[in-house]
């Protein structure tokens, strides 16, 4: 990699987004040298990153809880990356997040140069931490579900061993959602919003509202044959990573990003119903969605959209009751 990378820079030359790859790509097996093992293992996550938001689902949606500790940074992000709060902070501003367990460390940074001195990528989240090795397993969250998914069965209850969010039944259908899901919600809403010129924002933004309009004509089948997911019945990746862009769209991306040319609540009748269902019955959703840290977070860590950093109070509620 050439030059130093700039976190608060997002946009090109050209005003257009470009998100760039995880850098951490392994995985834990049997096979080693990252081991299944109770207690190894740590999570690193910041409750406003809706990447991170995926493995803290999958995480309890797999009874993982007591298996693999997490901690949870500061909702603020400057050029230095996520920063860790202080026990003061904990108490007041940043209820929630935690200190770092095991090292001391102010900042995540810290752990991606423990892991690797020479690195000179972004100090994103997540983080899944080997403790026994000290060094980063991955930082690509996709992968990080599907690690939880299936590499601690043996370590968990029946309840959560039956659980499986990638079904070979599904597997191509999922692969073909999850492409255009990322590529125009998940992605598309920061695509929008860190545009710095007209036609790369308007290109953009028109593209996730098309996309919507196509989730919202899917799911108008599934609930019309009383399917409540995206697959049937059962909760699957694809509802894992479509879930944490939802439930933000409303109170942070239709503002901060620009994309107001609709609202999930007003004008996508099925998405809606989906979404509520998501997080009013299902804990692992609701439980993990902490409104303040992400409405904080993208209202006062992006200076160049928001440079005031005044948090918007609404929408009122922040997600309505089913």
């Amino acid at each position: 990699m050439t030059g130093k990378i700039v976190i608060q820079k997002f946009a090109n030359e050209n005003g257009e987004f470009k998100r760039l790859p995880s850098s951490f790509r392994n995985t834990i097996s049997k096979e080693g040298p990252h081991i299944p093992a109770a207690n190894r293992y740590h999570l690193y996550v910041s409750y406003a990153c809706p990447w991170a938001h995926r493995t803290l689902i999958t995480r309890a949606l797999k009874g993982l809880t007591g298996i693999i500790g997490v901690s949870v940074v500061h909702w603020h992000m400057d050029n230095n990356g996520w920063r860790f709060a202080t026990e003061e902070e904990q108490k007041t501003e940043a209820r929630g997040s935690t200190s770092e367990p095991f090292y001391g460390f102010k900042r995540i940074k810290e752990l991606y140069f423990k892991a690797n001195p020479g690195y000179e990528g972004r100090f994103t989240v997540p983080v899944l931490w080997d403790k026994e090795l000290e060094t980063i397993v991955n930082n690509e969250s996709s992968e990080i579900i599907r690690i939880l998914n299936t590499e601690f069965n043996d370590l968990i209850a029946d309840e959560y061993r039956k659980i499986d969010i990638y079904p070979e039944a599904f597997r191509k259908e999922i692969e073909e959602m999850n492409a255009w899901v990322y590529s125009d919600i998940n992605n598309g809403v920061y695509k929008s919003g860190f545009a710095t010129k007209q036609e790369p924002y308007e290109r953009e933004v028109k593209n996730v509202f098309e996309s919507l309009n196509r989730l919202e004509n899917i799911l108008k089948e599934k609930h019309e044959n009383s399917k409540e997911y995206l697959f049937g019945n059962h909760i699957t990746e694809a509802d894992i990573r479509l879930y944490p862009t939802l439930v933000r769209f409303d109170p942070v991306y239709h503002q901060h990003f620009k994309c107001n040319i609709r609202m999930i609540r007003h004008d996508y009748p099925h998405i809606h119903q989906y979404l509520r269902n998501l997080y009013w019955n299902h804990d692992a959703f609701k439980s993990t969605t902490n409104f303040d840290h992400i409405k904080f977070h993208y209202t006062k860590s992006h200076p160049s959209i928001n440079p005031h950093g005044i948090t918007p109070l609404g929408p009122v509620p922040h997600i309505l009751p089913l």
